[in-house]
């Protein structure tokens, strides 16, 4: 056990000493104030610069530098790189396809992602030093694309939080507060997108992992279902985890830099890259005749209600989508309680030791997946007797009936979940039919960016994502305001009533007052593998907002 200890120490040391020397050898132009030139193409979108490469007028080594200089600086603030790639992206963007539809863009990985030659530790102090062999699918088609990989970005120890912090890289924090994360586990490509460090970037989500950073920090993100995305050849904390499917998805830091990025991938056939990916062409619903849809609203998943703050998010969503005469419905789907204890069960179903495996003695790990694992360890007699104690003494049917399924399961109890989910599947594609909506709207998460060590609770709360994971359905986040001390407090009488524990829990960590100004989103959900048309769901809500001059204000945003 020392022995692990003193590795796990010296790993840190070594990986971070790592990281600043390669900002310190970085030449003296990325460190200089950002000039006419970078601001010109800071504030450029994707394809206007594809266009202007593409065309010879721009070289992507120039796009390069000012995107690297401003990561460096969104570094600087948030902690939010883990491989600076930097100068091998020099010789990188002078060898890409100049005629791709990604043609000399920077592009920001989540640490997880394969890149031959290089670390992807997420978070373990056990894989420094052991970097990957070969490009995954997902790098070799963005290069193809003509795409620069140059920065990742951190993730937490495990990737299974909201938060992203871990020994080997440190905590990074939310762009617009300090005091806040930013997210997780793609929380990291949140903070730099945020910052303006990157345009487009890619992420994961197995429980909200792209959307609640989006929702955090104030960035746009769709989770794709699976198949749509390449996902080969990279790293993952839980290999082989299918019950509840991880996904690779995009990030940007606007919604016409998403549409972008999304297809271009597509474009690019990635079911010839990766044969996890299924043939689907790009579908472009802006061709199509416009017609007004129908929006079904998930006010409360029955667990936790949303704050104040992401309530008049949705809120404003759905009194201006109603305005200009679109169709909103209250939707009562299958209990979105059954779904996450369901998806619970399948998330931990080998009681978390896969994912905690390579930690070393001394090693930390955050505070809700270690809450998790000590639940899921009890003893079955002591579990049985807390669950009663809970139902029964405590009267929490919510919590008591969430923590009694987890637990370790051999196959024999493993397989009745998995029925659970299909069957659970089968009514909600059953009532969606029935009602005949396009979307539902929900809220990404019941509050705003938590502060840094909320997931010890907060983690329990994650139902308003992890439940599209679970239904495999595409789900998109984009920012819609922002949190104000005045608008978003809780009522003074009679006040707020918790309904269960874990309610309880997550409203301690509701401050309006200290969450002020930090981004709210809202989340757009459509069926699965219908990315296009919940694109064209988000793009209908942004440029209603916009017509309402309510429009998101992104931060440090260049005019």
């Amino acid at each position: 056990m020392l022995f692990s200890y003193l590795a796990h120490k010296k790993a840190c040391a070594t990986k971070q000493e790592e990281r600043q020397e390669r900002i310190n050898q970085l030449p003296a132009r990325y460190k200089d104030p950002i000039d006419t030139n970078d601001a010109n193409i800071l504030k450029q979108p994707v394809a206007a610069l594809v266009k202007s490469v593409q065309s010879g007028n721009t070289d992507p080594t120039d796009i390069l530098t000012a995107y690297s200089k401003r990561s460096l600086r969104a570094h600087a603030e948030t902690n939010c790189l883990t491989e600076i790639m930097i100068l091998a992206a020099e010789t990188w963007a002078k060898e890409c396809n100049r005629q791709g539809p990604l043609a000399g863009i920077p592009i920001s990985l989540k640490d997880t992602v394969g890149i031959a030659g290089w670390d992807s530790c997420i978070g373990y102090s056990a894989w420094v030093g052991k970097p990957m062999q070969k490009d995954s699918t997902l790098v070799r088609l963005l290069r193809d694309a003509g795409a620069i990989p140059y920065v990742k970005t951190n993730v937490p120890i495990t990737l299974m939080s909201g938060e992203s912090w871990s020994d080997l890289f440190g905590r990074s924090t939310n762009p617009h507060k300090k005091t806040h994360t930013p997210g997780g586990s793609s929380g990291g490509e949140g903070a730099l997108l945020a910052y303006g460090g990157s345009r487009i970037g890619i992420g994961t989500d197995v429980a909200g992992s792209v959307r609640i950073p989006a929702h955090f920090s104030g960035v746009y993100s769709i989770k794709a279902s699976v198949g749509r995305f390449p996902r080969t050849g990279n790293s993952t904390g839980i290999p082989g985890q299918e019950g509840v499917p991880p996904v690779y998805s995009p990030m940007a830091r606007t919604l016409e830099d998403l549409e972008t990025v999304w297809k271009a991938i597509v474009s690019m056939k990635p079911w010839e890259y990766d044969n996890s990916c299924l043939v689907m062409p790009w579908k472009d619903f802006s061709c199509s005749p416009r017609r007004r849809a129908k929006w079904g609203v998930i006010w409360d998943d029955g667990v936790v209600a949303p704050s104040p703050a992401c309530k008049r998010a949705l809120e404003t969503v759905v009194e201006t989508l109603r305005k200009y005469g679109e169709e909103v419905i209250a939707f009562d789907p299958p209990s979105p309680y059954e779904g996450l204890k369901i998806a619970s069960q399948l998330l931990i179903a080998d009681g978390a030791r896969t994912a905690i495996k390579p930690i070393r003695t001394g090693e930390s790990n955050d505070a809700g997946v270690t809450q998790a694992l000590r639940m899921a360890s009890l003893p079955r007699w002591l579990k049985r007797l807390y669950v009663w104690y809970i139902r029964y003494i405590k009267r929490d049917e919510i919590y008591a009936g969430l923590i009694e399924g987890w637990h370790a399961k051999n196959v024999y109890d493993y397989w009745p979940v998995v029925a659970q989910r299909e069957d659970y599947r089968r009514r909600w594609f059953e009532t969606w039919q029935k009602e005949e909506l396009d979307f539902v709207l929900t809220v990404p998460n019941s509050l705003p960016a938590v502060p840094h060590n909320g997931m010890k609770d907060g983690f329990k709360a994650l139902g308003y994502t992890l439940l599209f994971n679970l239904l495999d359905y595409t789900a998109g986040v984009l920012p819609v305001t922002h949190v104000d001390v005045v608008k978003d407090k809780l009522p003074e009488f009679p006040g707020f009533r918790p309904r269960n524990s874990i309610e309880k829990a997550v409203y301690k960590m509701y401050d309006p007052a200290a969450m002020h100004g930090l981004p709210v989103g809202v989340q757009v959900v459509g069926r699965r593998l219908e990315e296009e048309k919940v694109l064209d769901g988000m793009k209908t809500i942004e440029n209603l907002l916009r017509q309402e001059k309510n429009a998101y204000k992104l931060l440090n945003e260049i005019e």
